[in-house]
């Protein structure tokens, strides 16, 4: 069997005790660790709680070559973590299907995710959110624009967007970096963006959450990761009022 169990959105301790109980249980447990992380808590911190070798895995493992995995989920019981929730990915959602075109029996145990989180932080209702987009760094001779495509069509919409800040091997894009892109690719087309909320370490004991135009959000210290960023089309009126209350607006 493979299961597919969420960690939450911080440290070791989100994980939910029905999680925890099935990961002690397992024959061998794998952890995804590319899509997100858990900044509370390292590699050896989890195996210490779980009382149990975990396996990392990184993009190629999942996307090109699971083999090994879906290999031993044939006659044992594997567990695969991820920070968050687990189906909110795309990509794990895929695996899933891998498994059970296999005949691999699958179960998901649910965990906090930040596409939920943000709405308690930010008070933004989760109702108005569109489509979400990845912002990637840039590299050479490669600068996409798709990101600010589809924020604009969502505020042509007044549905707000939740920008996911790309993760590297050890690099994390920050709020202030993701919007000094923004704004550049807003300058290209002559488009503006009149507000932005950032938000930083969701799950932990002091988040951090922001809100207000560029030059704000350009000049607030988020501090360390994980950030994630919104930009939020016309407030109703509680949407303001919560967002002064608790992000500065």
């Amino acid at each position: 069997m493979l299961t597919f169990i969420g960690l939450g959105l911080f440290d070791k301790t989100d994980i939910s005790e029905k999680g925890l109980i099935r990961i002690r249980k397992a024959d061998r447990v794998f952890l995804e660790c590319y899509t997100s992380r858990l900044m509370g808590a390292s590699l050896e911190e989890l195996e210490g709680y779980y009382g149990r070798p975990v396996t990392p895995l990184y993009r190629a493992d999942v996307e090109q070559d699971p083999e090994e995995m879906l290999s031993e989920a044939r006659e044992k019981d594997v567990i695969f973590l991820c920070a968050g929730d687990p189906m909110v990915s795309t990509t794990h959602a895929d695996l899933r299907m891998r498994a059970a075109s296999r005949g691999i029996p699958t179960a998901i145990i649910h965990a906090a995710s930040i596409s939920s989180a943000v709405c308690g932080l930010s008070g933004l209702q989760n109702y108005r959110f569109g489509k979400s987009c990845s912002l990637p760094f840039p590299q050479k001779n490669w600068f996409p624009t798709t990101p600010l495509d589809v924020i604009l069509a969502n505020l042509g919409q007044r549905l707000h967007t939740l920008v996911y800040l790309d993760i590297q091997d050890t690099r994390y894009m920050t709020v202030p970096e993701a919007v000094d892109l923004l704004e550049e690719m807003a300058a290209a087309k002559s488009a503006e963006i009149p507000l932005y909320v950032g938000i930083a370490r969701a799950g932990s004991d002091e988040p951090v959450v922001r809100a207000g135009p560029a030059a704000k959000i350009r000049a607030a210290d988020f501090g360390a990761p994980l950030h994630i960023l919104i930009v939020p089309a016309e407030l109703h009126d509680m949407e303001r009022e919560y967002l002064e209350m608790f992000a500065g607006l």
